[in-house]
């Protein structure tokens, strides 16, 4: 096929807005426990449906009424099944529902927000997360609803990722407590219940195992057997498998080196690794450098194998659950060029697809393959992050191409090799992307993940800064048509480039970023209240330098054009915190756009939204960097 030579940024491109919007999210899979059906989480637009596929069977919706979506911090868990019955998480009660039909009847009363239910082998009992906004607790209840719920571990101020043991009278458990997040500390708790058959069980003979203030401990899991309590433990610098012996009380490694296993616990129920089958070996996801290998253990030997035959298309990997009765896996998979799949695995056989979450009608012609680069920060530390060529089969640039240059949440969060829709937009339009993993981000070891504590709105600007000069000075982009992207944290990024690297950028796209630090210390949910104690300072005695830090006091520095992007129902960074800047570019004539959504949170879901919002993108990056 003959190329036409167009300017770049100005290609016709496959990728609609529409079609972005049309795409599901997928956020778990897992087995019921007869190892017959596959239930997953589809988010269709604004709503969350559970899914259920029975062996030979087509898939069919089993919430249709009930939207399904757990909000303890930034959510997760959102459901989990057993016995034939699915328990999910709507509108804060947890429903059961049978797989075969029939209503979903509340369990819990209408108090608070609940999350990642877990049910006990018996099927009389469910744990799971509870938080009134302001105490959480793990909590236990009946599985006919027929008992008042009870709380039965308190005192911490987070909870996270309960899980029973198969005897029924043993659970673990982990939890942390400000100013710490879930990837500073955790602690992992094994207790025993008193359980009779006249109340529900209460706790005894609580104590903790693992983890500490400066080691983090993730998803605990016991084994089918019920000899072993398996997690991911960081404290040799990444996240590896640890084996506790429940009868010897001793702990090993499983894995070491530079892998890792852990995922941050942003949300809940997220899980990286899982039992076969006998219990004689685990199913692990090992991510290095953005990365991820499936990969298995045997308990015993020691023994490690790949599943890079049979799933050599996929590098990232989610939600892993090993079936409960034979040597298959169910997990969410993708590739840079794939997007997020429903999959099952077996070792020496070809994956099987139960899902696709769009289309995938975009010519492989049309998706461009990420480039892991590295580049000097002004400090002389090296960053890491992701390369994106524009392509498009249909056409060739003219020059050196415009770059957007993305910076991602968290700040704790990743650029890794899945799937990301929003980069493959802008590069099949003639658009290169750099996808900044600054100091800070995860994936690359605790050490590095530290570096930005006390520094946020120093190293994480630097780092991106420089991120664009080095994509600009080795011909990877043209220095004069950079832009700035991020959301959240990374919006903040944005402004603070804006306001210390005044020129550097054409243009910046902001996302619900944080621009004034003590209101989000004063105003945010309770997950993140003593967050910036780290990133920044503990208040008042680092009021200068939040002050110092907060883009609404530098924000007449700010003279780049800039589209502004905000949920109207925002808890996490509320609307305020856009309307401010807003406000001041309003005030000194900077070209500028303000975007409120209305109904949305934090983050776009709605399908009307995220069309509305891609148009607009595409039409300012005209205006201000293709045409300005």
């Amino acid at each position: 096929m003959k190329k036409t030579e167009r300017s770049y940024g100005m290609w016709d491109s496959p990728i609609t807005p529409r079609q972005l919007a049309l795409g599901l999210r997928l956020s778990d899979v897992m087995w019921d426990s007869d190892g017959e059906t596959l239930v997953w989480l589809e988010g269709r637009s604004d709503r969350g449906v559970l899914v259920a596929k029975r062996r030979g069977e087509g898939a069919c919706d089993l919430t249709a009424e009930l939207p399904v979506r757990a909000r303890v911090g930034y959510g997760g868990g959102d459901f989990t099944v057993a016995r034939g019955i699915v328990y999910f998480v709507s509108s804060g009660r947890i429903y059961r529902q049978p797989l075969a039909g029939g209503a979903a009847q509340p369990i819990t009363p209408p108090f608070g927000d609940v999350a990642s239910p877990a049910v006990s082998s018996d099927g009389r009992f469910v744990l799971y997360v509870h938080s009134d906004g302001k105490d959480d607790a793990i909590a236990i209840c009946d599985t006919q609803g027929k008992s008042w719920p009870q709380r039965i571990a308190t005192g911490d101020d987070f909870y996270m990722q309960p899980c029973w043991h198969h005897d029924g009278t043993r659970i673990a458990w982990i939890s942390w407590d400000h100013p710490n997040m879930p990837w500073d500390g955790t602690r992992l708790h094994l207790a025993t219940l008193n359980v009779d058959s006249a109340s529900l069980p209460t706790l005894r003979d609580e104590k903790e195992i693992a983890g500490s203030d400066n080691v983090a401990i993730f998803q605990p899991q016991f084994s089918p057997d019920g000899r072993y309590l398996t997690y991911v433990s960081d404290e040799l610098g990444y996240g590896n498998l640890v084996l506790y012996d429940l009868a010897s009380k001793a702990s090993r490694a499983l894995t070491s080196g530079k892998e890792e296993i852990a995922q941050p616990g942003w949300v809940q129920g997220e899980r990286t690794f899982g039992f076969t089958s006998d219990g004689s070996t685990i199913i692990y996801r090992a991510r290095v450098g953005g990365r991820d290998t499936l990969r298995r253990i045997e308990l015993e030997t020691g023994h490690v194998e790949s599943f890079e035959q049979e799933l050599p298309d996929y590098s990232l990997f989610s939600q892993v659950s090993p079936s409960p009765t034979e040597d298959v896996v169910a997990l969410i998979a993708q590739g840079a060029t794939i997007p997020p799949r429903i999959v099952t695995c077996s070792r020496g056989s070809r994956p099987r697809i139960h899902l696709f979450s769009a289309t995938e009608t975009t010519p492989r012609g049309d998706l461009s393959i990420p480039e892991q680069i590295t580049w000097k920060s002004n400090d002389g530390e090296t960053v890491h992050g992701l390369y994106y060529a524009p392509l498009n089969e249909a056409y060739i640039g003219r020059g050196k191409p415009p770059a957007i240059v993305q910076v991602h949440g968290g700040p704790t969060s990743q650029y890794t090799f899945g799937y990301y829709a929003q980069a493959q937009f802008f590069t099949s339009r003639g658009y290169a992307v750099l996808q900044v993993n600054h100091r800070g981000s995860t994936g690359y070891g605790r050490a590095y993940r530290e570096a930005l504590k006390g520094k946020w709105g120093i190293i994480d600007v630097e780092d991106t800064a420089a991120g664009a000069r080095y994509v600009a000075e080795s011909e990877r982009a043209d220095e004069k048509r950079l832009v700035i992207m991020g959301g959240s944290a990374g919006g903040y990024t944005v402004l603070r480039c804006l306001t210390e690297h005044p020129g550097l950028f054409r243009a910046a796209l902001c996302l619900y970023g944080v621009s004034d630090l003590f209101r989000l210390v004063l105003e945010t949910h309770k997950f993140e209240a003593h967050y910036l104690d780290s990133l920044v300072g503990q208040l008042p005695e680092a009021s200068a330098t939040y002050r110092e830090r907060s883009p609404i006091y530098s924000a007449d520095r700010i003279v780049d054009p800039i589209a502004i992007f905000q949920g109207e129902e925002d808890r996490v960074v509320p609307k305020e915190q856009s309307e401010m800047i807003v406000a001041s570019l309003q005030r000194r004539g900077v070209p500028h756009e303000y975007h409120l959504y209305q109904g949305e949170g934090h983050g776009f879901r709605k399908t009307e939204t995220i069309e509305a919002f891609y148009r607009d993108v595409e039409r300012f990056l005209r205006e201000n960097v293709l045409f300005a």
